[in-house]
């Protein structure tokens, strides 16, 4: 890899660092190619990424951003998984680790605040944007069905004593 490319790679990781609601750094040694592009799968899904880097370029990356505690972590072989929605990667690396032993989270950062291993399980145990979209939508909408329901239910009220009076008149 000539100049020109490591610095247009450290430009790339430097954006990712900045724009991502999370990044998480995981071991992966020993996972097989196929395990690797099953992550990256379930990471697309998921609407993240997921980058293997050289250490000491994306710790050049770092510096000066954000996330720039996670540089600790960057030794071995290191995996980045990355996502704007600040929970999507951490669940995917978490549901994946569970699964695979040999991918070890080691940390990671969302936006300033550094993470432990604990703190990504915590973060991937949180309920998703789209999860918490959806319990708003529907506390919102719950008073409105209520509401519906009230108005209607005194027509509904009426049409059963009246078929009922009919019943026993007949």
């Amino acid at each position: 890899m000539d100049r020109a490319q490591k610095e247009k790679l450290v430009d790339e990781l430097g954006q990712i660092f900045e724009s991502s609601g999370v990044v998480v750094v995981a071991r992966y040694e020993g996972m097989t190619v196929a395990e690797m592009q099953d992550l990256r799968a379930m990471m697309r899904v998921a609407g993240g990424s997921v980058r293997v880097a050289k250490n000491k370029l994306a710790k050049i990356a770092l510096e000066g951003k954000p996330s720039a505690s996670i540089a600790e972590y960057l030794t071995g072989m290191t995996v980045l998984a990355y996502s704007e929605d600040p929970v999507a990667a951490a669940k995917v690396v978490d549901d994946y680790a569970k699964k695979n032993e040999k991918l070890v989270v080691l940390g990671g950062a969302m936006g300033e605040t550094a993470l432990d291993p604990a703190g990504v399980k915590a973060v991937a145990g949180m309920p998703s944007r789209e999860e918490l979209i959806a319990s708003i939508v529907g506390c919102i909408a719950a008073p409105a069905a209520n509401i519906a329901g009230a108005i209607g239910a005194p027509a509904s009220n009426i049409a059963s004593i009246l078929s009922t009076i009919e019943e026993k008149a007949a």
